[in-house]
């Protein structure tokens, strides 16, 4: 009977009966201000640009301005990344900076659209 049960919590799990999706509007208040400059100070603009547009420094970077990305999967990234990104763990930057971090990357503008430059539409 108990086998029974887990099976079926199991199951609810794995179709996302109890998922509740995150949204970036669930993330804690951050500092856009202090959030540029721990960004530029830790170097994720080597990886990721100024302006979060993404780029190449090893390897394809995501880019990051204006994130969709909730801030829970944010900081798991942040905490347990793959590739060449290195980990940043909670003695190199806290919660609070990756607050920070996280409202500076959703205050920047994000990409253009593509109908808005000209020279892309001759």
């Amino acid at each position: 009977m108990t086998r029974v049960v887990l099976l079926a919590v199991a199951a609810l799990f794995t179709i996302g009966a109890f998922d509740i999706p995150a949204r970036a509007q669930d993330a804690p208040p951050g500092d856009a201000t202090a959030g540029q400059r721990i960004y530029l100070a830790t170097g994720c603009f080597y990886c990721h640009g100024r302006a979060g547009q993404g780029g190449a420094y090893n390897r394809a970077a995501p880019a990051l301005a204006k994130t969709e990305m909730p801030f829970s999967g944010f900081q798991f990234q942040l905490r347990n990344p793959g590739g060449d990104m290195p980990a940043y763990v909670d003695a190199v930057m806290t919660d609070k900076d990756i607050a920070d971090i996280y409202a500076f990357l959703r205050a920047l503008p994000g990409p253009r659209d593509v109908k808005g430059i000209a020279i892309l539409n001759d």
